[in-house]
């Protein structure tokens, strides 16, 4: 098993940043992806960005010039830089573990941190 313990969010007004933190401990892979979703409410959830172990990165559109997402191999540690935060980006947002062994996937989540963007 792999547990994911996020940290970082909170209330913050229309135009702030937020740092969201995710630390992985617990079984080892080789190599894992790691990533970031949110959900609001009455929405399902949705990807938000992913970082590859290879560091390799990618956006929804919605984060696109404005989240940054980064790790730090050394600590299991997964970053999501979000700046010029708007109301639509108030949701929990849900750190993703993908460990890899071979061709197999190995699916973690984290317990969610809101995120509360007043306007």
């Amino acid at each position: 098993q792999v547990q994911l313990v996020e940290s970082g969010g909170g209330l913050v007004q229309a135009g702030g940043s937020l740092r969201l933190s995710c630390a992985a401990s617990g079984r080892t892979f080789s190599s894992y992806d790691m990533g970031w979703y949110r959900q609001a409410p009455g929405k399902e959830r949705e990807f938000v960005a992913a970082i590859r172990w290879s560091g390799g990165s990618t956006y929804a559109d919605s984060g696109k010039g404005r989240f940054t997402i980064s790790r730090d191999n050394a600590k299991n540690t997964v970053y999501l830089q979000m700046n010029n935060l708007k109301p639509e980006d108030t949701a929990i947002y849900y750190c993703n573990f993908v460990g890899n062994v071979g061709s197999t996937r190995y699916h973690y989540w984290g317990q969610g941190t809101q995120v509360t963007v007043s306007s």
